[in-house]
């Protein structure tokens, strides 16, 4: 039999500033995946996986030695590493993350939709043994990291993210991915298993950290106004992701809110373009015009600046229109912002005014 060993985390521990444990709102997400399995499971049902394997090119020459797996058991995430100390043992290694995955319906990975996942169904396979999570439904949080901090991360490793989002280091346990395979290779020749501590470490907290991002990334999808959204650049790419998902008043909310609390000057202006072409695609004008309204009640300028479109091309009433031009050429020229806003904002309102001044015969 391979050798397992087995870590409970309850209810009060912390992954950095964020708990494994968590309600799981994952209803954004089952529609994000376009899979509606997610939402009706309970997160009793999922397994978290990752794997420790002899190469990153995967084929049937790379194997798993060390798979991590954890399910949410009686409150407590309960994680079983199954490895595999020679490769003879494989068989009922696979076999084993078979018993354990035998309550669930779904998976968790990190980047397992395209390495994890197809490496242990290769070797399943090959084992002639039917592979037991095929057709679980299957919430990779790799690509999901990338729509919601592409623009402010530099990456979207797991380990990153673990320090950049959920405010967790790793010890000095910890050992590079890279060389993960060489320290197996050395214990094969070996015998002595002492340097995989490392390894085991780094699995553990692959897992454990994947528990605490589904909860944070569910969680912020769910309500991204209670707090947990910090930046205005993920506000932004949450309005993206809504806009995609054609949510499109929530999506302006979120653009609203990025552009409120500032955006660097490239970002500033994507953000802006973004949020003047939702407001004409979602069609109902009165609702639009209501939620201008409110924006410019709150000294938004670019509410302003809608409010004197709407006038100008909806309403035909150019004075209306130069009325509300001119109260965005006051709100800009009194904002405390950057120049380059400044001048974007101006630009812009300065060529509204002459159209509109030559229209109305002034």
């Amino acid at each position: 039999m391979p050798s397992s060993l087995k870590k409970f985390f309850d209810k009060t521990y912390l992954h950095g500033k964020v708990p494994a444990h968590s309600h799981f709102p994952l209803s954004m997400i089952s529609q994000i995946t376009k899979d509606s399995r997610i939402n009706q499971l309970p997160i009793t049902k999922f397994a978290f996986l990752d794997t420790e394997t002899s190469g990153i090119s995967g084929g049937t020459g790379t194997y798993a030695f060390l798979i991590g797996v954890a399910r949410f058991i009686d409150n407590k995430l309960v994680l079983k590493q199954f490895f595999m100390r020679d490769p003879a043992e494989e068989p009922a290694m696979l076999e084993a993350l078979i018993h354990f995955l035998a309550p669930c319906e779904g998976l968790v990975t990190f980047n397992g939709k395209s390495f994890d996942a197809p490496l242990l169904v290769t070797r399943y396979s090959l084992h002639k043994i039917p592979a037991p999570f095929k057709n679980y439904a299957h919430i990779d949080l790799l690509p999901l990291a990338r729509r919601l901090w592409r623009d402010r991360l530099p990456s979207r490793a797991l380990k990153y993210l673990e320090e950049y989002v959920l405010g967790f280091t790793r010890s000095s346990d910890e050992v590079p991915g890279y060389e993960i395979p060489w320290l197996y290779f050395d214990y094969l020749r070996t015998g002595d298993a002492t340097p995989l501590a490392g390894v085991f470490y780094h699995n553990a907290m692959d897992v454990v950290a994947m528990a605490a991002l589904l909860g944070h990334v569910s969680e912020l999808l769910d309500n991204p106004y209670n707090g947990r959204v910090e930046h205005s650049l993920d506000f932004i790419a949450l309005g993206k992701l809504f806009e995609d998902m054609n949510h499109l008043d929530e999506a302006a909310r979120l653009y609203e809110r990025g552009l409120e609390l500032g955006l660097q000057e490239s970002d500033f202006g994507v953000a802006v373009k973004r949020l003047s072409i939702l407001q004409k695609k979602r069609g109902d004008m009165n609702q639009a015009v209501k939620w201008w309204h409110d924006a410019a009640k709150k000294n938004h300028i670019y509410a302003h600046i809608e409010l004197a479109k709407y006038y100008e091309h909806k309403m035909r009433d150019v004075k209306k229109s130069l009325q509300w031009a001119n109260s965005a050429k006051r709100e800009i020229e009194k904002a405390d912002v950057p120049n380059y806003i400044r001048k974007h904002w101006l630009t812009e309102i300065e060529h509204r005014l002459k159209r509109l001044q030559k229209k109305a015969g002034l």
